[in-house]
């Protein structure tokens, strides 16, 4: 195997949703920053996951979120000829409609672009295997294929979605009994819903769900007519129950289970009169997880400071969304009351006790209801941004994040367009 070394200011572990963004926040702001990624590009549930879709980044008729996600964001809708949301329009109860469709490849091109603008070293197919203190910050062993890398840094930013960094080092990770079912994304086509006859598909579906064709997840609201389904060519209606990415076990696992509903649900709408000629126009190549572990960070966000919009004195970030718990029966979004924009501290995003250490993501320290909201991929994005300029401003400075000069971090932040509470 070829041995490198790399020495940096910053190492982003994981480069999804908020990897990164904090990778291009740290460089822009004048580190030196390497990424780690398993996979073959950045985004994450975005882009590998399918969900390309993200949001919020406007609240009550007033953007809440910006900066480096946004500009991305609004960069692949113009560079593919789309339009944004009429964000003016009142929240209600349909929070869909302030989503951004995006396209995800399209979307993945750019983000590595800007970071390699940046001056971003990107290592992908590269994983960590072992990390353990050094002078003036971190060693970190990865292996790829057909080569082992030695990394030395002086600050660590975990954004793998499971905290896997914050295990490594043994610091506390939370989890749940019980865990949101996953999702694999898919689109079917090939049919013509306003022809079909809506009772008798309502009649064989009920009969599949009985004698096990169809099994539990395979549509996540069960008790809807099916026909909803298929109007909507299956998108974001499946659940994957148990799934979990925390190992590459677990996540084959769900990777095989997505899959194979995905295939019982195709042969199933085949079977169906006027659904003869229906295929598979799109799949994610993994299924999507929603929830793992989470830090026991500095500070944590609860359900109640999030529904309350609590203000933190540390807050770095915005955040908005419904309190979204998936279960094996569906989901009924819980919305926030008119005016209520949550927060991220700074100290959910330092594991308790650590130094030198950040975390950015869905593994954010939150219980389990706040959670639910904080992990989808606008707030993500900032809390990405948050920890890439603190890990710069402590790198710079010679200190760990939760001493940097608050007030510098927050001009660091606005300096590069983000939305600071």
């Amino acid at each position: 195997m070829e041995t490198l070394t790399t020495d940096t200011d910053v190492l982003i572990v994981g480069g999804g949703t908020a990897g990164a963004i904090a990778a291009i926040q740290a460089a822009r702001a004048g580190a030196r920053t390497a990424v780690l990624e398993r996979g073959p590009q950045l985004g994450g549930t975005l882009t590998t996951g399918g969900v390309a879709f993200p949001g919020l980044f406007h609240a009550w008729g007033r953007q809440i979120i910006a900066g480096i996600g946004w500009e991305l964001v609004t960069r692949a809708v113009e560079l593919d000829g789309g339009t944004l949301p009429d964000f003016s329009r009142p929240y209600g109860l349909e929070h869909w409609r302030h989503q951004i469709p995006l396209n995800g490849p399209l979307y993945a091109a750019l983000a590595e672009e800007a970071c390699l603008a940046a001056g971003v070293q990107l290592l992908y197919y590269e994983m960590p295997i072992a990390v353990r203190a050094a002078p003036g910050g971190w060693s970190v062993e990865a292996v790829g294929k057909g080569l082992r890398r030695t990394l030395t840094c002086r600050q660590l930013v975990d954004c793998t979605g499971d905290a896997d960094i914050v295990a490594m080092l043994g610091f506390a990770r939370i989890r749940d009994a019980e865990t949101q079912p996953g999702t694999l994304r898919f689109r079917f086509e090939g049919y013509d819903v306003d022809s079909l006859d809506a009772g008798e598909i309502e009649t064989r579906y009920r009969q599949a769900l009985a004698d096990r064709t169809l099994q539990p997840g395979d549509v996540a609201h069960a008790g809807s007519p099916f026909i909803a389904f298929l109007r909507a060519g299956g998108e974001n209606a499946q659940h994957v129950l148990g799934a979990d990415s925390s190992t590459a076990a677990t996540q084959t696992q769900a990777n095989i289970a997505g899959r194979r509903s995905v295939l019982r649900l195709l042969r199933f709408v085949r079977s169906l009169p006027g659904c003869e000629r229906a295929r598979l126009a799109a799949m994610a190549p993994e299924t999507g997880v929603r929830e793992t572990y989470r830090i026991d960070g500095e500070a944590t966000v609860t359900a109640a400071d999030y529904v309350a919009g609590r203000r933190f004195p540390d807050a770095v970030c915005n955040a908005f969304y419904p309190v979204d718990v998936h279960t094996a029966e569906g989901v009924e979004p819980e919305p926030l009351h008119e005016g209520v924009v949550p927060a991220v501290p700074l100290g959910a995003l330092i594991p308790r006790g650590s130094r030198n250490l950040l975390v950015a993501g869905r593994c954010v320290s939150s219980d389990r209801l706040a959670n639910s909201a904080l992990r989808v991929q606008a707030p993500c994005m900032a809390m990405g941004q948050a920890a890439g300029a603190a890990a710069a401003l402590a790198a710079h400075l010679g200190t760990t994040p939760a001493t940097v000069p608050f007030d510098r971090l927050r001009a660091l932040l606005r300096d590069h367009a983000a939305i600071v509470p």
